[in-house]
């Protein structure tokens, strides 16, 4: 196999090449993968931007035209223009789960571009996210651009030891107007997948829904946002 992925065989680095077998080009597409992610302890971010947002110091940091090719970058990229930049980092670097006031939990979720986005809300609203063992990966690529780099500034916790305060589930329909439920003080807003909602064995204090009109339900990052905005409204 060629090193490093370009059609001629050479190596993509510039200067130094890969050592054998640590081809980077190699790595950064094993981390497409979750099983990677997770066993390897890795993710990676593409575009410049996603970079600066990093607060971490990245394991690589491939720069086309300065230590790789622009053709590495190009045949490893998942986004649709291939980025200047790319970094890898170790997921350790990510915040460590914390108590914050108001927290969203994730059930089910499994579409990444709705769990960066709900990260990417967490953040703007300083709330912490806790995410069931089935939700998607908020490292892989599509949940990070999504996230547009508040994956940095979220605490990021497993199953429901994060849950604290008032449990409010929010449901598409039925329950109470959400904007009639107490919200003062710690909350926790539950959320399930859009198609089969939260488990019914989860446990929740409340079950609250967005009155709307027209729509037949809201996309659940949608919903998560409009939740948050609500509690920091309540508790001004």
């Amino acid at each position: 196999m060629a090193r490093c992925w370009l059609a001629d065989g050479r190596c993509g680095r510039l200067g130094e090449p890969c050592r054998s077998g640590h081809c980077v080009a190699r790595v950064v597409h094993r981390l497409y993968d979750r099983r990677w992610r997770d066993k390897l302890g890795l993710f990676f971010v593409e575009g410049e931007d996603a970079v600066d947002a990093a607060t971490a110091e990245p394991v690589e940091l491939l720069v086309a035209g300065e230590n790789v090719e622009p053709a590495l970058l190009a045949a490893v990229a998942t986004a649709a223009h291939p980025p200047r930049v790319v970094g890898v980092y170790r997921r350790s670097d990510l915040p460590a789960p914390e108590p914050r006031p108001v927290t969203l939990a994730l059930w089910r979720v499994a579409d990444p571009g709705n769990v960066g986005a709900l990260v990417r809300s967490a953040d703007a609203f300083g709330a912490a996210v806790a995410l069931s063992g089935d939700c998607a990966d908020p490292t892989g690529p599509k949940a990070l651009r999504a996230s547009a780099g508040s994956i940095w500034r979220v605490p990021l916790a497993r199953g429901g030891a994060a849950l604290r305060g008032k449990r409010v589930a929010l449901t598409a329909h039925g329950g109470t107007p959400l904007g009639d439920v107490d919200l003062r003080g710690e909350v926790t807003f539950l959320l399930g997948a859009e198609r089969e909602g939260l488990p019914a064995d989860v446990a929740r204090d409340v079950d609250a829904w967005i009155p709307i009109g027209g729509a037949e339900s809201l996309n659940v990052a949608v919903a998560g946002a409009i939740a948050l905005y609500e509690y920091r409204r309540q508790n001004r």
